[in-house]
């Protein structure tokens, strides 16, 4: 076989538009974070982890995940996110006051992004297979035990950030899986009560602080309400055109902290402007579209459901990251997918792209919802 024929039958089934729109956001990320003073730590160890993520996008993209709509796969999966985030209690290292990382020396590993998918792909094999039941208040329970376990164990860290995302997959899950308007109201009571609970039981100070900071974020500007003040002056002062690619002084001269990874969306901003605002975003729209559109066309429900968690993830991500920077949501600590500095979240990015790539290049030899293997774990 010729090598120009190999790679055709091995990555000829990616979509390219998809890839296409995710490198301008990752040029974005390294040319905002790129220090130009010769000292560039994050630059470096970012174009590390993205060369190493792509390997692993085109590797997922040519692997049958058949496998995952297995019970004992999902089982599988579901328990080591529970077991990685419970080692973290033990052996996690403590970072901006949130013990969520685990430290291999060279790098480090948060084992919320895994949990991520790990909750997308239970929640795929589940409503997959009562997906017609799903009004049934039963199945809503069920599913919601399933994330409020993941939501508990992040939460306590604390890392309210990533158990906001677990909460947003599994709402969004739901949702698109057919959500009676009697029983959203009971997820939302549901809700109330347990913020009501965090905030008397769980929640740290400094959290509860940027919660406050986030209804009246003037009034504290030298304290709780700084990191809120410096990202709503930092995205304003961009203007139209922006400052420029390395003169935005709000992020190069420290007034902006955590400009790498938290408020990368207001460097941007920042130097390129509204218009380099809107070309970020159109980029972000194609990705989410692009994903949509291989959601439509799955070979069956669990494919359709895994492909609406990816983007639902992204999307919670995206809207949440932009909300904290322009003082819309509270400071969470939510990187931006594929722009951020982080090299779990962009590994994680990646892989689910990846195997998004395979479920479209094998759904081929599928017919949907026709299967009766489909849902038994075999």
């Amino acid at each position: 076989m010729k090598f120009p024929s190999l790679l055709k039958d091995l990555f000829g089934d990616i979509d390219w538009i998809l890839v296409g729109s995710i490198i301008p956001i990752l040029f974005f990320g390294l040319i905002t974070m790129n220090s130009f003073d010769g000292y560039n730590f994050f630059f470096n160890r970012q174009l590390i982890w993205i060369a190493f993520s792509f390997f692993i996008f085109l590797l997922c993209s040519i692997i049958d995940f058949k496998f995952l709509r297995r019970t004992s796969v999902v089982v599988f999966i579901y328990a080591v996110a529970i077991m990685s985030l419970g080692i973290l209690f033990f052996v996690g290292s403590i970072f901006s006051g949130a013990q969520s990382w685990l430290d291999f020396g060279f790098f480090s590993v948060q084992p919320a992004d895994f949990a991520k998918i790990a909750l997308i792909i239970t929640l795929a094999k589940y409503f997959s297979r009562r997906h017609v039941e799903i009004r049934n208040l039963k199945h809503l329970i069920v599913s919601g035990v399933y994330a409020f376990i993941l939501f508990l164990l992040i939460m306590v860290q604390p890392d309210f950030g990533s158990a906001l995302i677990i909460f947003f997959i599994w709402l969004g899950m739901v949702w698109v899986s057919g959500l009676s308007k009697k029983h959203l109201a009971v997820v939302f009571l549901t809700g109330l009560t347990a913020f009501l609970a965090l905030w008397f039981f769980v929640l740290a100070d400094y959290q509860k602080n940027r919660i406050m900071t986030f209804v009246n974020p003037l009034e504290d500007i030298q304290g709780a309400g700084y990191n809120a003040y410096q990202s709503m002056i930092t995205v304003g002062s961009g203007g139209f055109f922006g400052k420029g690619v390395g003169y935005g002084t709000q992020s190069r001269l420290n007034f902006l902290p955590e400009y790498q990874t938290d408020f990368i969306f207001a460097a941007f901003a920042e130097e390129w402007g509204f218009l380099g605002t809107i070309i970020l975003f159109i980029c972000y729209g194609v990705l989410f579209s692009r994903i949509i559109g291989i959601a439509a066309k799955g070979a069956t429900n669990f494919e359709t459901l895994f492909a609406l968690g990816v983007v639902i993830m992204f999307m919670s991500h995206f809207f949440v990251h932009v909300g904290m920077n322009i003082g819309l949501m509270p400071i969470t600590g939510l990187t931006l997918p594929f722009m951020s500095y982080g090299g779990t979240n962009m590994l994680v990015s990646f892989a689910s792209l990846g195997i998004l790539m395979s479920m479209k290049k094998y759904s081929r030899v599928s017919n949907r919802d026709v299967s009766k293997n489909e849902f038994v774990g075999i």
